[in-house]
């Protein structure tokens, strides 16, 4: 209609285009009001909540390995967040949402990252703690023990991944369209909690169905056209036409269809196959915290601190229970020390323990334990039949100890303070960043007293679970076998046996403090059997316990030796304080401290006294008749038509499943691998003293080269390794050491490490900090060199290549 001229209606006031030709009213415009937009805005909620819902699934799944619920809903609360902010921000620029996505990010962090803070009541500041926490994220979260308290440290990495995945998923989804895609982050996301928690909780069969679940819903919610794209298809196309799209749709439908099925048929039953077995635990491939050489065996240090007595090693102050005497008020000297000992078996007090050696090979006592990161609270366990619990709580602070161990009276289930690494089998603790003067700490412990009455008919326990403290080391010294076999002759009772063991040497030994230290075979036979004038039967409690641990597993009693402290409960805690102690675990009672350390006030008895050889060839009347070993039973042949257990499962739930877990899990693993090839370069390069950080730049150079497809024999010198590393430029491209980032001059430096590493091996203590800083600069400089040297393709594997962490 043209200007000026009047718009031409129907007699009923509607304009020729609402009306068809043949006169029939044409379908009124659709306009949007508020219902449409309400429509639009309700077919766009799906596919976020779908999101938010499988990104929090994998907070659920970790959790299961965490203590309480703090970490499933701080990662739901990120899962939340990350998405609520790009649908907020949908209609800003694509490079903003990153950006303002990233400071939302941090600011639930950081107030994760004190709610977690509070609740371990971890000392320092909130950025102390954070900067911490980003360093060491994700070793700690793979040391640390089961189940994981949620400090810092161990809920970082997880809130950090869950809002990327969040992030990356929304945008793939929501402002690209591409709904599918958008599913890839949560489900690595997923993956990877599988994965890190892997053996170590039941199996997450349920959350995985209903991810799956969710992630087909949000399909189809994203996949449903609305009613005015189904007008578009209908309206201006010819029937033919819409005919053919249609059968193109449907074909493509099914051949989509038919290639899934064919993929599942094809790997399913090899997925399925693998539902019953272990998952692999990439706990494995992280070191746990270890302790120094130093504390390797503290069973030494006891002589050393006998001669310095007066030496202040920590102050202790003790909150004592209601109902528990002061020091010196139970006590006297005359009191029967006989049979298991007290807290304290040399008067009232507290028994401050140290070290526990369970580990013995006829030379020397090994600490052997398994130190995994812990929180404040510690695993509880659970106390034997009739035994008395007491509650003790100390405020221990450090004075002139070293090393990594955490003295504390057995057992610790609380500590604040300091952070920690525990062992629950033998409930000994350590600081993995070592002892330091003016440490302070506080622990609540668990003090357990056995029923004594139980102990004349307690049975000790045998087999494979405590073959380690049966263990009796080759070379054992004739005169041990008949001194044992002698005190067990007339003794049949295990309790029997320990109290006669602990009498003989508490009523035969001299305790003195200027012994020589030593505990092996030799040393023991002569502490047991040599001339009292030429320095024989007499030693620190380092011998006592010693002989005690050796002769009761001679006699089939499963023991260990304990290194600790003797504390009035309050004030500082002397050298002299130091001694060792013997432990025999009886069954439903657990282990059972001894004393056989001599009474002050007692003159021992010569051992040739009560000790009766017992010569070499019995007299042919006692000579023992040949018995007949009988032969074990072969086992019964499986039947071949033993049925199949029931799954409680349906089969194509799992076929599915497993299939596109499998699918998907390969990302996780690239990604799993990153880091832990990240964590042993920093392990080798920052932990440990200069020696071990020289030696581990040394591993990295020989990796690189192994990466590099240039292996180096174990039977090469250090020089001989370093002439080929120089070499190493040449055979991938001419002039590749001069255009790569150091060249020629970094492989020149790799002389330097090598004369580095002949001084570890030949002279280590005269390695400095500055030299392990100096290799750890070659080693980089060199690495780095070498990778640039390779194709891009190459580079890309270089990071991810799983050799490093099994190649020995």
């Amino acid at each position: 209609m043209g200007p000026g001229q009047a718009m031409v209606t129907t007699p009923d006031g509607r304009t020729p285009a609402e009306v068809d030709p043949d006169g029939r009213a044409a379908r009124p415009s659709r306009r949007p009001g508020r219902w449409h937009r309400m429509a639009a805005a309700l077919r766009a909620v799906p596919v976020p909540l779908a999101l938010i819902a499988m990104t929090a699934l994998a907070g659920e799944v970790l959790g299961r390995v965490y203590a309480g619920p703090l970490l499933p809903r701080l990662v739901a609360g990120a899962a939340f967040g990350s998405v609520l902010v790009s649908v907020a921000a949908r209609r800003l620029p694509s490079w903003l949402v990153a950006p303002l996505s990233v400071l939302a990010m941090a600011g639930w962090t950081a107030w994760s990252m004190r709610q977690a803070a509070v609740l371990a009541g971890l000392p320092g500041s909130l950025a102390d703690v954070t900067v911490d926490a980003a360093r060491n994220g994700i070793p700690r979260l793979l040391t640390a023990m089961i189940p994981i308290e949620p400090t810092p440290d161990t809920v970082l990495v997880p809130l950090v991944a869950t809002w990327l995945a969040g992030l990356t998923g929304a945008e793939v989804a929501l402002r690209a369209g591409r709904v599918l895609a958008g599913y890839l982050p949560p489900v690595l996301l997923y993956a990877g909690a599988l994965y890190v928690v892997g053996p170590n909780a039941a199996p997450a069969l349920w959350p995985t169905v209903v991810f799956v679940a969710i992630a087909a819903l949000g399909l189809v919610a994203s996949a449903r056209p609305g009613p005015d794209a189904r007008a578009a298809l209908d309206v201006g196309m010819a029937p033919a036409l819409r005919a053919a799209v249609r059968i193109r749709l449907a074909a493509g439908a099914a051949f989509g269809t038919g290639i899934v099925v064919g993929l599942v048929a094809a790997i399913g039953p090899t997925v399925v196959a693998q539902v019953d077995g272990r998952p692999v635990d990439p706990r494995r491939y992280v070191e746990p915290p270890q302790v120094e050489t130093l504390d390797e065996n503290p069973l030494v240090r006891i002589s050393g601190w006998a001669l310095h007595p007066e030496q202040e090693l920590l102050r202790v102050r003790t909150d004592r229970p209601d109902g528990v005497p002061a020091p010196g008020a139970a006590a006297s000297p005359g009191t029967d020390h006989t049979g298991p000992a007290a807290d304290l078996p040399r008067g009232d007090g507290v028994r401050i323990r140290l070290a526990v050696l369970s580990d013995y090979d006829g030379v020397t006592w090994r600490v052997g334990a398994t130190y995994r990161n812990a929180g404040r609270i510690l695993p509880t366990a659970t106390p034997a039949p009739g035994s008395t619990v007491e509650t003790v709580r100390q405020e221990i602070t450090i004075g002139e100890l070293s090393g990594r161990l955490l003295p504390a009276v057995a057992t610790p289930r609380e500590v604040s303070g300091a952070r920690v690494a525990y062992d629950p089998s033998t409930g000994t603790l350590i600081r993995p960043e070592g002892l330091a003067p003016g440490l302070r700490y506080t622990v609540t412990s668990d003090r357990e007293r056995p029923d004594e009455n139980l102990l004349a008919i307690a049975n000790v326990p045998a087999g494979d679970p405590v073959a380690r403290v049966l263990r009796v080391a080759d070379g054992v010294p004739e005169p041990l076998r008949r001194l044992a076999a002698q005190l067990a002759e007339e003794n049949g009772a295990p309790y029997a046996r320990a109290t006669a063991v602990e009498q003989f040497l508490a009523e035969h030994y001299r305790l003195v403090a200027d012994a020589p230290s030593g505990h092996a075979y030799p040393n023991l036979a002569f502490f047991l059997f040599g001339p009292r004038n030429a320095g024989g039967q007499r030693g620190t409690s380092e011998q006592f316990a010693a002989a005690f641990a050796v002769l009761g597993r001679l006699t089939g009693l499963p023991t260990r030796v304990v290194v600790g402290f003797e504390s009035t409960g309050d004030g500082p805690v002397r050298a002299g304080a130091a001694y060792a102690w013997p432990e025999v675990l009886f069954d439903g009672l657990g282990w059972v401290p001894f004393d056989p350390l001599p009474r002050p006030d007692e003159e021992p008895r010569p051992v040739e006294e009560d000790f009766r050889p017992v010569p070499d060839d019995p007299p042919p009347s006692e000579a023992p008749e040949p018995t007949v070993q009988p032969t074990a039973a072969p086992e019964p042949a499986a039947a071949a038509d033993r049925p199949t257990e029931d799954r409680d499962v349906p089969t194509p739930v799992l076929v599915g499943g497993g299939a596109g877990g499998l699918l998907l899990l390969v990302g996780a693993v690239l990604l799993t691998l990153l880091a832990m090839r990240r964590a042993l370069t920093r392990g080798r390069l920052e932990r440990g003293d200069p020696g071990e950080r020289i030696a581990g730049a040394w591993r990295e150079v020989t990796d690189a080269l192994r990466l590099a497809g240039q292996p180096v024999g174990a039977d090469l010198a250090a020089t001989e390794v370093a002439v080929r590393a120089r070499h190493a430029f040449e055979p991938t491209r001419p002039g590749a050491a001069a255009t790569s980032p150091g060249g020629h001059g970094v492989a020149a430096g790799i002389d330097e490490l090598a004369d580095l590493l002949n001084q570890v091996g030949f002279a280590p203590s005269t390695v400095t900090g500055e030299q392990a800083v100096q290799a750890k600069g070659i080693a980089q400089a060199y690495v780095d060199s070498l990778r640039a040297t390779r194709s891009r393709w190459r580079r890309l594997l270089w990071s991810i290549h799983p050799g490093p962490l099994r190649w020995r």
